[in-house]
């Protein structure tokens, strides 16, 4: 399997999720997953934010706010019978997945939470849906104010490799406390929620990357991420927090510390600018963990390829 680091479009396109993670892991610790809104207008009215992402660097795309029953992404108008999730990977050649919420409607709350609809909240209609529409992976977590919690990650997870099978590759886990009293800071995450994360299904385990949840530190990343190693799956470590809006030395300083933890993945959220990171930062994120060459040649290959 090849090294995401030297997959082109095409290799992409005979990929399943399961070519995905090995091809992930071979890269070690050199691949970058970049976040955006789908539901909010483009940071350039010309370009969907996915294609700028991919433009600075990004290897893997996820959509956030994207409903799988009226599927649309800002700043790409669909043809008649053409499909927006195939259109953007076309446009990327990236593999491209969805952002899917398993929220507890009883959770303990520590702010008013924010109703989602039914296209966004994870259950096996939506799963199913979101197979259907051709998405190369499946992500379960929680935006802010949202009620997503741990057990519900679970269940969410059990669904979600009934409806993509073995093949399928599915990332779970907690970038914050999305509005759940119990889980923040340091709680967001522990031993306990990645083994069972895993043990119902999950192939990589997203979590907090250091410095960017209070109490996640590159010690405690770095325990858990050997804990999520030991167990088979792969770590996604993650900027949740508008960091990814911060200034460059920042983001360097994150890179380097998710590296030190062990990170196979290194993700950046999508309020740098409403709705996608500020896309130098995406770039510098790149170069920190792998070099110019490797995200220059991220940048610069066609999607013809």
């Amino acid at each position: 399997m090849k090294r995401i680091l030297d997959c082109t479009a095409s290799d992409f396109q005979k990929m399943n999720g399961q070519d995905l993670k090995q091809s992930i892991k071979a890269s070690e610790g050199r691949t970058i997953l970049s976040e955006t809104m789908t539901a909010v207008a483009p940071l350039y009215p010309s370009v969907t934010n996915a294609e700028l992402a991919a433009a600075f660097g990004a290897d893997l795309l996820l959509l956030n706010l994207f409903d799988v029953f009226n599927p649309s992404i800002e700043g790409y108008k669909c043809k008649e019978n053409e499909l927006v999730v195939e259109k953007i990977k076309e446009l990327t050649g990236r593999p491209v997945g969805v952002n899917l919420e398993p929220v507890d409607l009883n959770a303990d709350k520590i702010e008013k939470l924010d109703t989602l609809s039914k296209g966004r909240i994870a259950s096996e209609e939506t799963l199913r849906e979101a197979k259907k529409l051709g998405f190369d992976f499946v992500c379960l977590t929680g935006n802010p104010k949202t009620g997503v919690t741990n057990d519900e990650t679970i269940g969410a997870i059990k669904k979600a490799r009934e409806v993509f099978g073995d093949e399928g590759l599915i990332i779970a886990g907690k970038m914050h406390g999305a509005g759940v009293a119990n889980e923040t800071g340091s709680g967001i995450v522990s031993e306990e929620s990645i083994t069972n994360f895993i043990e119902a299904g999950a192939d990589i385990i997203l979590m907090p990357a250091p410095g960017t949840v209070p109490g996640i530190t590159l010690a405690t990343s770095e325990k858990f991420v050997r804990l999520v190693h030991s167990k088979g799956a792969l770590a996604m470590l993650t900027i949740g927090t508008s960091q990814e809006g911060a200034d460059e030395a920042t983001i360097r300083q994150i890179a380097l510390n998710s590296k030190m933890a062990g990170a196979d993945i290194y993700h950046i959220g999508d309020t740098g600018f409403y709705g996608i990171a500020v896309p130098e930062n995406i770039m510098t994120y790149s170069i920190a963990v792998r070099g110019r060459r490797h995200t220059y040649v991220r940048m610069a290959s066609s999607v013809k390829r």
